[in-house]
């Protein structure tokens, strides 16, 4: 597929800068036109023992020192997202923006010592009744083998007179085993710490209230990573690829309650709130073999 617009970069862009960036820019909203494809790519990345281990303690994953976390790499891979967010073609800001679903693969077991090239690829965009929806799919490689992809869909939503939106329901599966999380108020400055993701609706109230949430919310990719922790028991060194669709906002401090059951080739899980009725995330995990 050709691209737009192609950038190698010649490092893994500070998400600070583009955060700031992102903060003191003034796009106009959304034009109206099809988003371009564009292609970001870097080459010859090497990773920090110390933060993988930052976020392998607040995701709660054991971390042997060798062997990453699965959903690591998208700390990664959400750099280039925001390079392609403050892009001069992409003409609507980021703040705001909401994260419907995230799909993970991953091919094998992944070494912290490894070195990887990272490519990420605005792909497509269609106008909903929510606004703007469009995708961004990542790749990293190990040489030219590879080794794990990321499917994200993003909303850049549109107000329309007269739609009212359906508060989501929890699914049928069976609500047994149920697990209680308890959400400290300083989550999200722990998980910004460790991925280096600022978005400040994470971080401060003040901000959060601005986009009309009494207080600062979870990362939808904290919610992913702690629900994939709580099922590596029955992972192992198995390849799988596990798909989530983000739901209600999960507020901090709060508690969250979370189980799974089995299904064909995998498991089933949900985060719900703490009475077990409205969903904060849906998801399924698959073995690829």
């Amino acid at each position: 597929m050709s691209h737009d617009y192609s950038i190698e970069l010649a490092s893994m862009p500070s998400l600070l800068s583009l955060y700031r960036k992102i903060l003191l820019s003034r796009k106009p909203g959304w034009d109206q036109q099809p988003l371009p494809n564009i292609n970001v790519q870097v080459s010859n990345i090497h990773l920090n023992d110390k933060k993988i281990q930052q976020y392998a303690d607040v995701c709660q994953f054991g971390f042997d020192g060798k062997v990453l976390p699965p959903t690591f790499l998208y700390v990664l891979a959400f750099r280039l997202h925001a390079s392609i967010f403050t892009h001069k073609a992409i003409t609507f800001p980021l703040l705001g923006m909401i994260h419907l679903k995230n799909s993970i693969s991953l091919y094998r077991p992944i070494n912290a010592d490894e070195t990887f090239d990272v490519q990420c690829e605005l792909t497509s965009s269609q106008t909903t009744d929510a606004g703007l929806e469009f995708e961004l799919v990542s790749k990293v490689y190990v040489g030219q083998e590879l080794v794990w992809e990321a499917l994200s869909t993003y909303l850049y939503r549109i107000e329309s007179k007269g739609r009212r939106a359906r508060p989501p329901r929890a699914s049928d599966m069976t609500w047994e085993d149920v697990q209680t999380w308890a959400l400290p108020e300083d989550l999200g400055r722990k998980y910004a710490k460790a991925s280096g993701d600022y978005n400040l609706i994470h971080l401060h109230p003040i901000v959060s209230k601005r986009f009309g949430f009494e207080r600062v919310l979870a990362h939808g990719m904290w919610s992913k990573a702690r629900s994939l922790a709580a099922l590596m028991q029955f992972i192992g060194e198995r390849p799988f690829k596990v798909d989530v669709e983000f739901k209600l906002p999960v507020f901090m401090p709060s508690e969250v309650t979370f189980a799974f059951e089995s299904m064909e080739n995998g498991k089933r899980f949900e985060m719900r709130d703490i009475k077990g009725r409205r969903p904060h995330l849906l998801g399924n995990m698959t073995y690829l073999d």
